[in-house]
């Protein structure tokens, strides 16, 4: 890890951090940080790992729950609050 000379936030200083990843890999990464609109590859894994840093406990299964129910809304699939309520037999009072 090498310093930078660069300060963000006040005095909180900059820092440039190496690390390795397979071609394949970066590959993925710089189809998925231009797919979404990131300003370059440094954006991207900042705003990732800040995400996984302040968001620690939320995993792949949630994230997959979340994927199933956009394509569910697309398609779709979805019910009024007042079917769920007859459906599950919630009467909404709780």
């Amino acid at each position: 890890m090498s310093e930078a000379t660069t300060r963000a936030n006040g005095d909180d200083e900059i820092v440039t951090v190496n690390f390795k990843v397979t071609q394949s890999f970066l590959d993925e990464i710089d189809g998925t940080w231009q797919g979404r609109g990131f300003n370059s590859r440094s954006e991207f894994i900042r705003y990732t790992l800040r995400d996984a840093t302040e968001f620690p406990t939320f995993d792949r299964d949630e994230l997959v729950a979340l994927l199933e129910a956009g394509e569910d809304i697309r398609e779709g699939r979805t019910m009024s609050a007042d079917e769920a309520r007859e459906r599950f037999g919630a009467d909404g009072d709780e």
